[in-house]
């Protein structure tokens, strides 16, 4: 049965996402600066990663998210799915995009009952993100296969 849905409920939902679109555009940045080194993809992904941090504050402040994450508990902590399954660059980049557009887009749909202004941000960046998508992957797909 469902617990009863709360503030601290959602709060629990951005907090979850904001930590997920940060270690996805993390992933996607340390492949555009150490590997393709590109300065410019570099930039926008670590441009995004800190934007998603300050819309994060106007939601909540970083006490708040702590104090409704409830990590050890979350039943999908365990659910593996896909996220074994790399064997490429740019099945790394590519899962780790998505990743940080999913959340970015959940981000997106919860600040509305909160800061619609927030929301708004986070819809620009989630095209943002498939911009800089194409982009790297024209470049990933010059790098040898390491097998």
């Amino acid at each position: 049965m469902p617990k009863q849905i709360n503030f601290n409920s959602i709060l629990r939902i951005i907090d979850a996402n904001y930590n997920r679109s940060k270690e996805g555009l993390r992933v996607c940045e340390e492949i555009s600066r150490f590997l393709l080194e590109d300065r410019f993809l570099t930039k926008e992904l670590k441009g995004l990663r800190h934007k998603i941090t300050s819309l994060a504050g106007s939601l909540a402040s970083k006490d708040k998210l702590f104090a409704c994450r409830y990590s050890a508990e979350d039943i999908g902590m365990n659910i593996l799915g896909e996220e074994l399954k790399r064997s490429s660059i740019g099945d790394i980049f590519i899962a780790n995009i998505q990743r940080a557009k999913e959340s970015v887009r959940v981000l997106e749909e919860f600040s509305k009952l909160i800061n619609k202004r927030s929301a708004v941000a986070f819809k620009k960046m989630r095209y943002r993100l498939y911009e800089i998508e194409k982009k790297a992957l024209k470049k990933i797909k010059v790098i040898p296969d390491l097998r």
